[in-house]
């Protein structure tokens, strides 16, 4: 995080890949991320911190406003809503390797979002735009009765979430 505020001066917007992407995985670590995302971010900018004698990070959402947030809290001890969709997160991952896997042995490996070729061995992710992870885990679990209702194994078993009835 040290080095991504040494790369920007005050007021400067974030402007690499690889920066403004460790900041969104950042931000989505927080415990209030839904809250403090909002509609969305658009982008991130470098500001003071509120004695000033430090660098911070703002995201700029999509509607206009700016929210300050705190990387530390972002990597306080997960919350239970957290590890909940980390959960759901580890339990998609076959299907997504079997669809990647999929598109790769039928040679359609694009961009679903330039329809350029994608190289197989190339390192980088092709980000879908549509609705957030966050957004779709909160209507799943909202439809099951709260992030409460969800039981995990022990920290052990990586959270992975028990099988409930409702999936």
């Amino acid at each position: 995080m040290q080095a991504v505020l040494g790369r920007y001066g005050l007021g400067q917007d974030v402007d690499q890949e690889d920066d403004d992407l460790l900041l969104r995985d950042l931000l989505d670590m927080h415990p209030d991320a839904a809250e403090k995302v909002g509609p969305g971010v658009d982008r991130f900018r470098i500001i003071p911190t509120p004695r000033g004698q430090h660098k911070g990070r703002e995201a700029v959402l999509v509607d206009g406003s700016k929210v300050a947030f705190s990387y530390q809290k972002c990597l306080d001890a997960p919350t239970h809503r957290q590890r909940v969709k980390a959960a759901m997160r580890t339990g998609a991952q076959p299907q997504l390797n079997a669809y990647y896997e999929s598109r790769k042995a039928s040679h359609t490996l694009v961009s679903d979002e330039s329809g350029q070729p994608l190289a197989p061995d190339d390192t980088h992710v092709s980000y879908f735009r549509g609705p957030r992870f966050h957004d779709i885990a909160l209507e799943f679990v909202q439809a099951a009765g709260g992030f409460d209702t969800v039981g995990l194994t022990a920290e052990t078993a990586r959270g992975l979430a028990l099988r409930s009835p409702w999936w």
